[in-house]
């Protein structure tokens, strides 16, 4: 399934496969680095249907012109900042409307793609399984590491073995259309911190499949999840939002009293202690959206893959 090619060798003709674009949410902070991903996405050996780019409480500067983008570019521009799930949604709804696009992949606006062969794998990927959801990348430094947190199982240590999981990074990612019209679209509610795995619960229970594969590489700068002020708060408010929302009721106890425990050990800074305990009474005094608790054989279909639901 290749479409026509142009004088360089770019795929510019997606009749006889899925439709790819791509997506990037950004905050204006990280002009070089935009540049640079989109550079990277102009580079693919399969021309994007299209690209969209939210400025997330932001103006956009014109990219397609400066930097020759393929297909076609649309800035959009929202007053304030959505978060990382409510800014990907602003762009899937645009994509929705457009109507014309299978796939979108979603970058982190400060995430390198190295290979130019990354899109072309992603479609090749959605057309040997007909109910491969998502896709998650592999996300590693500019010296090739990978960090532990960012392979997507327990006690994992290998970044280069792929399969089905039950998560996915949301630094680099490809999602099915189709599969959102059955599950519904990111929880804006999270604003940052366990949409991911929110969103792979929902696409698992509705019988689609997470697939990690490795060999879809994103460049991304080392980080801290605790980089961001709110880390310790959302993170605990959005752990009890994740269990409410998605969770048989036996198990949100269990799952919560897990965590709890794992944050006593982890964590060290006593302000951190205070500010993730506050956000946990806060998931329990606000709504976090719309209770569909999974299934039990979608719990055993996740314990089977490593990681049943109470971690």
């Amino acid at each position: 399934m290749v479409g026509r090619r142009d004088g360089v060798g770019v795929v510019t003709d997606a009749e006889e496969g899925p439709r790819v674009a791509v997506a990037l949410v950004t905050m204006g902070n990280r002009p070089a680095e935009v540049d640079a991903l989109l550079a990277s996405v102009a580079k693919q050996d399969l021309a994007p249907a299209r690209i969209v780019i939210v400025g997330n409480g932001c103006p956009l500067p014109e990219f397609a012109e400066r930097l020759g983008l393929p297909g076609e570019v649309t800035p959009i521009e929202v007053d304030e900042n959505l978060g990382c799930p409510g800014g990907r949604n602003v762009a899937i709804e645009r994509l929705r409307a457009f109507g014309d696009v299978d796939i979108v992949v979603e970058l982190d606006d400060d995430g390198l793609l190295v290979d130019a062969d990354v899109l072309r794998r992603v479609r090749d990927l959605y057309v040997a399984e007909p109910r491969l959801g998502i896709v998650g990348f592999r996300i590693a430094d500019e010296t090739g590491e990978t960090q532990r947190r960012h392979v997507p199982r327990v006690g994992a240590k290998d970044p280069l073995r792929g399969g089905p999981v039950t998560g996915f990074l949301g630094g680099g990612h490809a999602l099915s259309m189709a599969m959102l019209r059955e599950t519904g679209d990111w929880a804006a509610e999270f604003f940052f911190a366990h949409e991911e795995t929110d969103l792979a619960w929902r696409a698992i229970d509705a019988g689609w499949t997470v697939l990690y594969a490795p060999e879809l590489l994103l460049q991304h700068p080392k980080t801290s999840p605790a980089r961001h002020a709110i880390y310790y708060r959302v993170n605990a408010r959005n752990r009890v939002w994740l269990a409410r929302r998605r969770l048989p009721l036996l198990l949100i106890p269990v799952h919560l009293g897990v965590w709890v425990l794992i944050t006593l050990l982890r964590t060290r800074s006593g302000g951190g202690l205070r500010a993730w305990f506050g956000g946990f009474m806060e998931g329990w005094r606000e709504s976090g959206g719309e209770r569909r608790p999974m299934r039990w054989r979608t719990v055993w279909r996740l314990t089977r893959l490593g990681r049943p639901p109470i971690l």
